[in-house]
């Protein structure tokens, strides 16, 4: 790590942030890092309490003067998505994640960065262990497993918060307040296929896409990027109308909220078609790069030979299996009519795995109207099953309803403009955060969503940006030193 990370402003906040990201924390392998925060709360003599979901949920008194305003509750949650690059040999259960100052950014060299939610959690620890900073009573939620399913925050119990008001700090950018997010569903497909010998006279070839720019799939979905799987099986379908092949293995996307940005598969081509093989994929491929030369300049596509495998797919399987995927839906699905700038429901095909006579496909869908995500769910998984696969649908909830005049929307708003001298912007957002899930379980807490400007979360090109998270910790001191009283809060 570049030390001179440890010397940015404000200090507290990136000293627990460089200590966090020293620490292993994947979704599910979150231990070592709730530990280093209950050691955290022990060095202050304040006394967590772990909820049978792996929650911490840490009570911190008001300073003198502010007892009587309303409890404010501070959420973030600890754990952060893994992805490098092609050809990083990081270990991300061993190491720490390798930090560095980029002018007005602070990146990770070949991983992702963990700012994503890895500020909001350094920003309350740094709270809780102040002196000097005046706020009202403060209880600091940190949750687990929230990139995959929101497992902490379903698990949250109902009885546990006292709050009247809640700020989640996992916004990315700082001039928006956000209040209101999309639900979701995720469609887990497997099945399997059939196979038969590799035929005589053949040669095999390791196919690749990647470079791709990937990304979050709700919060980057608008932008239009390529999808690996998608390019891969679109390739192989225009290849396909001119030359005999065979499918032996795919893969794609490693994670079920992220934009593919890779995805490989072995071919068999018969000797007598290799060299057309080789010139349809060379012009296609060039077709490719120049459609999506805005959204992914970086993309590649190689093909080189390979050993042989065993087995291939049954042409029959191939073709239903290829068909399906050039079908599923992916991308925007519908844009909202109340908000024209809003997508109110996608879908995204973000993992394909086929080998071995057996596949898996995972996709997810996101809606801010309920009854939209489960009719596109229920068509994508019926198209599924139609071909014989066991469709499952998990991990669902509902999204966030907005409420802009929330005594906490108020409240923020009013500090940002006071200190920024700018309207800030209050909107939804088409990706899941906790905060939908804790307002179902707290329909009495009002709730708004902060934080600095982050870039290519679930990516290794994710950055924080360093005068942001400035911004970000002056602002969040403000609203704690001006919290309402209580019976002023929903006057405020």
């Amino acid at each position: 790590m570049n030390t001179d990370i440890l010397e940015l402003e404000p200090r507290v906040l990136w000293h627990y942030f460089s200590q966090l990201n020293a620490t292993p924390r994947g979704t599910g392998k979150e231990e070592k890092a709730m530990q280093f925060i209950l050691e955290v709360a022990a060095s202050k003599g304040l006394q967590p309490y772990t909820d049978p979901a792996g929650n911490v949920l840490i009570r911190k008194p008001a300073t003198p003067g502010m007892e009587k305003r309303a409890v404010l509750a501070l959420q973030a949650h600890v754990d952060m998505v893994h992805q490098k690059t092609p050809a990083s040999d990081f270990d991300f259960d061993t190491q720490g994640i390798q930090m560095y100052q980029d002018g007005d950014w602070v990146k990770a060299k070949e991983t992702t960065l963990g700012a994503d939610n890895g500020i909001g959690v350094a920003a309350i620890l740094a709270l809780l262990t102040a002196d000097a900073i005046t706020h009202p009573p403060l209880e600091a939620l940190f949750t687990v497993r929230e990139e995959k399913g929101m497992v902490g925050a379903i698990g949250l119990p109902e009885n546990l918060l006292k709050a009247s008001a809640m700020l989640n700090l996992d916004s990315e950018e700082i001039d928006t307040i956000t209040i209101g997010c999309a639900g979701r569903v995720a469609i887990v497909t497997r099945g399997s296929y059939g196979q038969v010998s590799v035929p005589a006279n053949t040669q095999a070839y390791c196919f690749k896409v990647y470079g791709l720019t990937g990304g979050h799939s709700g919060l980057e979905i608008h932008h239009g990027r390529a999808n690996a799987i998608k390019l891969m099986c679109k390739l192989l379908t225009s290849v396909a109308a001119h030359a005999d092949f065979y499918v032996a293995s795919m893969k794609g996307g490693d994670a079920h909220n992220s934009i593919p940005r890779e995805a490989e598969a072995m071919l068999v081509i018969q000797e007598k078609d290799k060299d057309k093989f080789l010139k349809l994929v060379k012009m296609q491929s060039g077709n490719l790069y120049r459609l999506f030369s805005k959204t992914d300049p970086n993309l590649k596509i190689d093909c080189s030979s390979c050993a042989p495998p065993e087995f291939v797919m049954s042409d029959e399987s191939r073709q239903t299996l290829n068909h399906l995927i050039n079908w599923c839906p992916d991308g925007i699905y519908t844009m909202s009519s109340d908000m024209s700038e809003h997508v109110q429901t996608s879908n995204t095909l973000s993992i394909f795995e086929l080998q071995n006579g057996k596949y898996e496909i995972q996709c997810l869908t996101r809606s801010s109207v309920d009854t939209e995500k489960d009719q596109l769910a229920q068509s994508i998984s019926g198209a599924f099953t139609a071909a014989g696969a066991n469709v499952s649908l998990d991990g669902a909830y509902s999204g966030w309803s907005p409420k802009p005049d929330a005594a906490i929307v108020r409240h923020v708003a009013s500090i940002y403009k006071k200190l920024f001298h700018r309207e800030p912007k209050i909107t939804a957002i088409h990706a899941g955060l906790e905060c939908g899930i804790i307002c179902s379980k707290y329909p009495a807490m009002d709730i708004a969503s902060i934080g600095p400007t982050i870039l290519g979360a679930h990516t290794p090109d994710e950055r924080v940006q360093i005068s942001s998270v400035k911004d970000f910790w002056k602002l969040l001191l403000e609203i704690l030193a001006t919290m309402p009283e209580i019976k002023n809060l929903r006057k405020s």
